[in-house]
């Protein structure tokens, strides 16, 4: 199935790369060091894994091979762990049913043998509380700078509402780590395919619909693989204030935050006597929205004049929505005096009353700082003077980046099906 994408991790990704090239010095030296990557595979064992429908066997026994090949292929820096959902609790109390998930084997480097040995105990048996092992595993990924990846594989709906997954999911995509979702379904269904969707595209993953073995064997091997290969820029995450006098105070770098829709969000930036301010941001659109939306980027000085602004607007369906802007100061032959500049991002999306608004949108801002040009102080006396040459570039880049993004997303998609 062709999935809606998401920033957060393809489009967030995206957008930090365009950062990066635009501030190569912050990039550089904030640059992590690079770690492990992480993987949890997420296996559902409820009951329902009992059913002979998948190649003359049962769902659990095609999950067990598939990941005894698994184990057998997994790279040797990559650290992966394995929990199980509704494995252990055969009652029908419905409060200990959705408790039901644990981890099988740590996330770590793999012991093969130790692996294959936990995962050939299991057997199906409960409940199918996606939403709490999604929690529990997002916790088992903790710590570091790593990317983090969860593979989830499930034959069934969530059965423990109203803890909804796709809220889990978002919540997950909020915290700023880096962990995508992929998800595997094992029934063709609509409304488990509508679900898993849901919980992919929340965090920049993919949903996959898959009824061989050896179709699920090849899927998560590919998936453990991107793991390893995936290279990622990592944001800092930092909170929005309401108004500039309570804004973080920001220096040159790459941030993620959330807002909700048609929010008005500030940050603070000192800016120093022949400096020039050069800021970036894309709002990432990973739920339905209506159309007719726009992201307005303002630098302001701390009393309130308006220095510069860039936008970027539309109608109809995006993933991706970016603006940009550049002031700079004129050099002070004098003691250099450093100057408090207050960043306001603010976007004009909203949704349909069924589409949950909490929590808000992904938000990537990034802020560079550099020595300004020789003539500074025509850039100044003119506002945005030549900086407008920046800004046409940064919303030509962001349209033609998202309209791409979402392209090699579908074809990626397609390929993935026909596979």
């Amino acid at each position: 199935m062709i999935t809606r994408r998401r920033l957060a991790a393809g489009a967030c990704a995206l957008a930090a790369t365009l950062a990066a090239g635009l501030f190569p010095a912050a990039a550089a030296a904030d640059e992590p060091v690079k770690e492990s990557p992480k993987v949890e595979l997420v296996l559902d064992v409820s009951g329902s894994m009992r059913a002979r429908d998948i190649d003359g066997q049962s769902r659990m026994s095609a999950a067990k091979q598939a990941f005894n090949d698994v184990l057998d292929a997994v790279p040797s820096d990559v650290r992966l762990g394995i929990r199980t959902l509704g494995a252990n609790y055969p009652g029908k109390d419905k409060v200990t049913g959705c408790k039901d998930t644990a981890q099988l084997y740590p996330v770590g480097q793999v012991d093969r043998t130790e692996a294959k040995t936990a995962v050939a105990t299991l057997a199906p048996t409960g409940w199918t509380p996606i939403g709490p092992a999604l929690q529990a595993a997002g916790k088992d990924l903790q710590g570091g700078n790593a990317t983090r990846r969860i593979v989830l594989i499930t034959d069934g709906e969530d059965t423990c509402a109203p803890l909804d997954p796709c809220v889990v999911a978002r919540q997950l995509a909020a915290e700023g780590t880096n962990l995508v979702v992929d998800t595997l379904g094992l029934v063709p269904n609509n409304k488990i395919r509508t679900q898993l969707s849901c919980i992919a595209d929340a965090t920049g993953g993919t949903y996959t619909s898959v009824t061989h073995t050896d179709e699920l064997t090849s899927r998560v091997k590919q998936l453990v693989d991107r793991a390893a290969d995936t290279q990622v820029v990592t944001p800092t995450a930092t909170a929005g204030a309401a108004k500039c006098s309570t804004a973080p105070l920001l220096g040159a770098g790459l941030y993620t935050d959330r807002e909700e829709f048609a929010e008005h969000r500030w940050y603070r930036v000192n800016v120093t006597d022949g400096q020039e301010l050069r800021a970036s941001v894309s709002v990432g659109a990973d739920r339905a929205v209506n159309n007719d939306y726009g992201v307005l980027l303002r630098a302001v000085t701390s009393n309130g004049r308006e220095l510069v602004r860039g936008s970027d607007a539309g109608s109809g369906r995006t993933d991706l929505l970016s603006a940009g802007l550049r002031y700079a100061w004129a050099e002070n032959s004098g003691t250099p005096v450093s100057r408090t500049v207050c960043i306001e991002v603010s976007n004009s999306f909203s949704a349909p009353a069924s589409v949950k608004t909490t929590p808000g949108l992904p938000v990537e801002l990034g802020i560079g700082l550099v020595s300004s040009p020789d003539n500074a102080s025509d850039v100044a006396a003119f506002g945005l003077g030549r900086g407008w040459v920046l800004l046409l570039v940064l919303a030509v880049t962001g349209l033609l980046a998202g309209v791409l993004w979402g392209w090699l997303a579908r074809l990626r998609a397609a390929i993935w099906r026909t596979n």
